[in-house]
């Protein structure tokens, strides 16, 4: 079981069957129809009802099946394919991560698979699904925290996987990525540094993206080490420059407006610089802004941007390499990398 799961599905573990590799006939003794019932209601769903189809996806998640979708000798030797799953693809941030996948793959005579989740956890957990059900030599996925039989379905698969963008502990197999408690702690203490003392964090889908949620809780608390105290604007949709707009509008509107604001990424910061230059708010004089991705957009702005950069192309490098080197019978030291962060030191703050 994976204790990193926010989700709320079954705890038991599931039954599995000796001797090998669960089949469709597994399936359907376990739902009580044909094979062929179940062969329809993987392929073609419409076509049995739902009721069966119930009866069917529960006795598919009990016995751990995967659908086989490669024939014979290459599903048991695993093809050339490397599935990479991300939250999106209309991120930056994932965009350069994938690129660095992607040319390392190519050069070793892989090719890559990519999906996307949109943050979603359930999402992933089909993807892995049906990826796996193409043989693939080995998998990357996004994070640390997925729904609990993700984990169990990898750690039992026995190929390599590599997680990629967050660093801690209890990878399923190998990790490379950032601390985000640390990046919040460290924005907290330069700020501070810098004289400020009204703080506001602003952020964007963060119910989904919990890794901009840590970088929130690492700003939070270390502010709180300084007898400070940080508020928290938080939108549901995803990032925008129109909801950094929004967000700067909603800082200068309150009471005690805030000295500075640190955004969860430049895309925010970007629309809040933009806005202040529009409305005459001298930046970073009557309010400081921060942001964290460190995305070449920065350096253009005025005043330019103070930001955090994680260098994204590299993790994903690092990623491929990893998993070409485990395929190629060596264990890749260390299993857990973070590959650190640094600081963009602007005009903005």
């Amino acid at each position: 079981m994976d204790d990193r799961s926010s989700g709320n599905e079954p705890r038991g573990r599931k039954r599995h069957r000796a001797g090998g590799r669960v089949t469709l006939s597994d399936v359907a003794r376990e739902a009580g129809v044909a094979p062929i019932t179940v062969s329809r209601a993987l392929n073609t769903p419409q076509r049995v009802s739902d009721r069966v189809r119930a009866r069917i996806d529960a006795a598919v998640e009990t016995l751990g099946y995967v659908p086989n979708l490669i024939a014979g000798g290459l599903a048991s030797a695993g093809t050339r394919v490397i599935p990479v799953i991300v939250p999106s693809l209309s991120i930056l941030t994932f965009i350069e991560v994938v690129h660095g996948i992607q040319q390392t793959l190519e050069r070793a005579g892989y090719q890559m698979l990519l999906a996307s989740t949109d943050f979603d956890l359930d999402r992933e957990a089909q993807l892995v699904n049906t990826v796996l059900g193409y043989s693939p030599s080995g998998v990357i996925l996004t994070g640390l925290r997925h729904r609990p039989a993700v984990g169990e379905r990898l750690r039992e698969w026995g190929r390599p996987v590599v997680e990629i963008m967050e660093h801690g502990d209890n990878c399923i197999d190998m990790s490379v990525g950032v601390d985000g408690h640390a990046l919040g702690r460290f924005m907290a203490d330069y700020l501070v540094g810098r004289g400020y003392r009204r703080m506001l964090f602003a952020g964007s889908n963060m119910e989904r993206d919990y890794r901009a949620r840590q970088r929130w809780e690492g700003f939070r608390d270390q502010l709180a080490t300084h007898a400070l105290k940080a508020d928290l604007l938080e939108y549901a949709e995803a990032a925008s420059y129109r909801v950094g707009v929004e967000a700067l509008d909603a800082a200068l509107a309150l009471p005690e407006p805030p000295d500075a604001i640190h955004f969860s990424n430049d895309i925010l910061a970007t629309g809040a610089l933009l806005e202040a230059q529009r409305r005459g708010v001298k930046v970073p004089q009557q309010i400081a802004i921060t942001g964290y991705l460190g995305l070449e957009l920065g350096e253009f702005l005025n005043p330019s941007l103070t930001t955090l950069s994680v260098a994204r192309t590299q993790m994903g490098v690092e990623a491929a390499s990893m998993l070409l080197a485990r395929l190629d019978g060596e264990q890749p030291e260390p299993v857990q990398r973070d590959i650190g962060y640094a600081l963009i030191e602007r005009g903005s703050a």
